[in-house]
């Protein structure tokens, strides 16, 4: 039989005494637990054991379905204020000029701030092959421009034709 999840609720609460918080949120004190229920159904809600841990623990009178929503309601929103790395790619050329250069720096720059990593991939083509130093020398560019931001994680290195370089944020 699986555990149950949360907090004990009315019957489940197995112990003699609670120290009992009221609906208005007043301190009643250390109470036995069949009186806290008959004053929690009497005020037609639920008796909640908010503190586990604490002797005698502590239950509260409210209404069980409304405090489960709400912290659902908690859970999904820090969930959404989190941010998941990604990995972002900024692709380039042996051959790329300067002002490309600075707008795909900008860009590197913006995924950085935001808190993702950025790989730079150098794309060679036919005879750009012979000429590798190009592709460091753009690496080594868009590491010095970036290095207020960022930090080379993976150094420059040639899988076939595509020479990748990974950056992460300081």
């Amino acid at each position: 039989m699986p555990r149950d999840v949360g907090p004990r609720v009315n019957d489940r609460i197995t112990i003699r005494q609670v120290r009992l918080i009221d609906a208005e949120g007043t301190n009643v004190g250390v109470t036995p637990t069949d009186e806290a229920l008959r004053m929690a159904q009497e005020a037609g809600l639920d008796l909640v054991e908010v503190n586990a841990k604490s002797r005698p623990p502590v239950a509260r009178i409210m209404d069980f379905g409304r405090y489960k929503y709400e912290q659902n309601k908690k859970a999904h929103e820090s969930k959404q204020k989190q941010h998941r790395s990604k990995l972002k790619t900024v692709r380039l050329r042996p051959k790329t000029d300067p002002h490309m250069l600075e707008i795909r720096v900008a860009k590197a720059r913006e995924f950085l701030e935001r808190g993702d990593k950025v790989q730079l991939m150098i794309l060679f083509r036919g005879r750009e092959m012979v000429h590798q130093e190009l592709g460091i020398k753009h690496c080594e560019e868009v590491a010095k421009r970036l290095e207020d931001i960022a930090k080379v994680e993976q150094a420059p290195r040639m899988e076939g034709r595509r020479m990748h370089m990974m950056l992460g944020r300081k």
